[in-house]
């Protein structure tokens, strides 16, 4: 707990990937993604609740095995590939305010798929949204110069183009200005957020840059490397 505000950690994790099938299960060394968050957050004391929102049993287990509890599984209409963060948090949220007859007042969510995060950076993502009263805080890593939007290119057909106008106009990669993107470290958000402006961003949304390696894992080859970094990181 902090300044008195109770925290209700999510960590959302459905069993129907389809890049990587059951991808929430799948091992960094001996554990699985989703028991590597779940540990992450069992053993940061100012949380007061730590949760696994999925439908399949396996992930519950794996969960809970890491620190975590799995009090409910998350519906069918809430199990597909087009369900927003939005309704997996606030269902997540009503479900454990009434089964802890509480009032939670700030929600965090640690996406198993970036495993390489500490419990440092989720602390200071709270910290920093109780700190400067944001409505959200979200953990961002700067993007690649070469991936930077006014570099990117669409086809039609047999024809190509510049995804933005503007990036005819780009000689040196001097000119861009940064951007950044989400990696799905920590994300935390008021209750007021969620639940009245129906947003996991709200009006006034902060931010914690990340720095090194923050993998966020979509394909095979995110797999490996994240793998290969924690092999690294043991020797």
């Amino acid at each position: 707990m902090i300044n008195n505000l109770k925290i209700l950690t999510v960590i959302p994790a459905r069993g129907g990937s389809k890049g990587i099938p059951l991808k929430n299960l799948s091992l960094i060394g001996t554990k699985s993604i989703v028991e590597l968050a779940a540990i992450v957050a069992s053993k940061i004391t100012l949380l007061d609740r730590v949760i696994v929102s999925t439908d399949n049993q396996k992930i519950a287990d794996a969960a809970v095995k890491g620190g975590a509890s799995a009090p409910f599984m998350r519906p069918d209409y809430l199990s597909g590939d087009q369900i927003s963060d939005l309704e997996v948090l606030t269902h997540a949220l009503h479900e454990m305010e009434l089964k802890d007859s509480c009032v939670y007042d700030l929600i965090i969510m640690l996406q198993p798929t970036s495993p390489l995060r500490t419990g440092l950076q989720v602390i200071q993502t709270i910290e920093k949204l109780v700190s400067k009263d944001f409505d959200a805080v979200w953990t961002i890593s700067e993007t690649d110069s070469k991936s930077h939007p006014l570099k990117q290119l669409i086809i039609d057909e047999e024809t190509l183009d510049y995804y933005d106008k503007d990036g005819k106009d780009i000689i040196a990669r001097q000119q861009l200005k940064p951007v950044y993107h989400r990696n799905g470290i920590a994300y935390a958000i008021t209750r007021n957020c969620l639940i009245n402006k129906k947003s996991i961003m709200g009006d006034k949304t902060g931010y914690l840059i990340c720095e090194g390696n923050n993998i966020s894992i979509d394909t095979e080859s995110d797999l490996d490397f994240a793998r290969q970094f924690f092999t690294n990181l043991n020797k």
